[in-house]
């Protein structure tokens, strides 16, 4: 499907660099977003609703500013993420400071609600959810969504376990909307395989780990440089919900080896933990995907978009010669 209006034209490359907790904040969004790819952070990354408003008037100045210095330069919009779960008491006073900001793109976890769709779409603006499978595609599209992220095997974070060319075209199957790939993607060349399988947008967040403007940690950092595909393990037993972390993290952490390759299924009720009590675990167990195989430095985002630009350009080339 064509992307929707308000992405038209303000995209350098399909990419969309992905919330992560504790990770994103708005000096890799608007880093992102001068370079023509949507940046992103969780409402959560900051400890409070004013500390997120504050945010939010830094983005959207930030924003301005840049289109009215260099109006010819091609800006994209900024996506703020929003954990929709009872055990987030923020997420509708944070809704609000997103109507009251018009947050370009509102992006809902752990739930798809019709009242996030009325209250972004009131001004305008889109709303993407994550899934794992089939399943909750379904519920997002019952809920109005505008796009649907799908979010396979070997994705940071929350993720699934289904294969990307699978996933994808189930849920193409229940929704006609946008559809953004998220697991593993690390090049320009994934990007442009992301949309030979029926993707509109890929969605790249292990890979912004390792940038100067993120939150990471310099340990942080180092550990994905080290790490390969099999030190990712996608277990529940850090928030409830399975998750892809590295493997030396959870070690140094002092979780039972043995006992983590259960994942089990995900469980949008009781499982989940409290977001403070999740926000503590996950500062010393470091996800990332199984992507960390791929990344070998770290870089300014500016130098990491022009990378990923010219490696899009060249497989589009060589596939069209």
């Amino acid at each position: 499907m064509p992307l929707p209006k308000t992405l038209r034209n303000q995209l350098d490359i399909p990419v969309i660099a992905a919330p992560m907790f504790l990770i994103s904040g708005p000096e890799m969004a608007l880093a992102c977003c001068r370079e023509g790819i949507v940046g992103s952070f969780p409402a959560l990354n900051e400890r409070t609703s004013d500390g997120f408003e504050q945010w939010l008037i830094r983005m959207n100045n930030g924003l301005d500013e840049t289109k009215q210095a260099q109006p010819e330069r091609t800006i994209a919009p900024y996506a703020v993420n929003l954990i929709v779960h009872r055990t987030n008491p923020r997420w509708e006073a944070d809704l609000e400071l997103c109507v009251t900001h018009k947050v370009p793109i509102v992006i809902t976890s752990l739930g798809a609600a019709s009242r996030v769709v009325e209250a972004v779409h009131s001004y305008g603006g889109l709303v993407f959810h994550d899934v794992t499978n089939q399943k909750h595609a379904r519920k997002a599209a019952e809920a109005g969504v505008d796009g649907i992220i799908a979010v396979t095997a070997g994705a940071g974070g929350h993720a699934g376990t289904t294969n990307p060319f699978v996933l994808v075209e189930e849920i193409r199957d229940v929704f006609n909307g946008t559809i953004i790939l998220a697991g593993c993607l690390s090049r320009g060349s994934d990007v442009l395989a992301a949309q030979a399988m029926g993707a509109d947008l890929a969605y790249m967040g292990t890979r912004f780990i390792n940038t100067e403007e993120s939150q990471a940690d310099a340990a942080y950092r180092n550990m994905i440089l080290e790490a390969v595909s099999d030190d990712i393990i996608h277990t529940p037993a850090v928030s409830g919900v399975p998750a892809n972390f590295m493997r030396q993290s959870l070690e140094a952490a002092g979780y039972p080896m043995d006992r983590l390759n259960e994942a089990g299924d995900i469980d949008y009720g009781q499982k989940l933990k409290p977001m403070d009590d999740e926000a503590k675990a996950w500062k010393t167990v470091w996800s990332a995907g199984q992507g960390v195989s791929r990344i070998h430095d770290v870089l300014p985002v500016k130098t990491l978009v022009d990378q990923l630009k010219s490696e899009y350009a060249r497989c589009r080339s060589r596939l069209t010669d």
